[in-house]
């Protein structure tokens, strides 16, 4: 069978948060034995994947014990996050997944993955009656061509760079599986919800 590796995309300088979004306490305090949304999400990925490597500045997550590696080409966005991927990986297949969606589950990753694998896709993008979600999909290492030629022409938009690979969409019927937080109010309506 062939292997899949997993990666999280740490997140850029999470502006709109105000401070590290990937390392926001989830399930409980740090001291009490919690996660932070970046080990949460790891922790998914590897149950779903063979591997998972974060893709960030290797000195701010070094503590978590986890392999880290900084983007080849910084200031690019989610894009830079996975040519990184894409440039290390030694799997044909590889699942990427953004450290900010605190829905997501195992299985769905499970399954996704699954998915991928019967599919001859370049991508397989999860799509819900809303929109695709391009950073919790599994592009083949072969799609590194087409993210370079993107980031050397100034192409940053995920979506953009999903029609040019042709990505094949797979239907999710339930939307809180993907949904991410980018500022303190969507991180505190996370926090009442659990």
């Amino acid at each position: 069978m062939d292997l899949t590796a997993g990666f999280v995309l740490t997140g850029g300088r999470s502006s709109r948060m105000g401070r590290d979004k990937a390392l926001l306490p989830v399930g409980g305090s740090r001291p009490a034995g919690g996660l932070t949304m970046v080990e949460r999400t790891a922790k998914l990925v590897r149950a779903a994947a063979d591997s998972v490597t974060l893709i960030g500045m290797p000195e701010r997550y070094a503590h978590l014990g986890i392999p880290a590696v900084a983007d080849v080409v910084e200031d690019c966005g989610p894009i830079g996050g996975l040519l990184t991927a894409l440039t290390v990986t030694q799997a044909d297949s590889n699942l990427i997944v953004a450290c900010d969606m605190p829905g997501l589950t195992a299985d769905f990753l499970r399954l996704l993955v699954a998915a991928a694998r019967e599919s001859a896709s370049t991508c397989l993008v999860p799509e819900t009656a809303s929109r695709l979600h391009p950073l919790c999909a599994v592009y083949r290492r072969g799609a590194r061509t087409a993210v370079e030629s993107a980031i050397a022409y100034k192409c940053f938009k995920m979506h953009d760079l999903l029609k040019a690979l042709g990505a094949v969409p797979w239907s999710v019927a339930d939307v809180s599986l993907l949904r991410n937080i980018n500022t303190p109010a969507d991180w505190e309506r996370v926090r009442e919800a659990r």
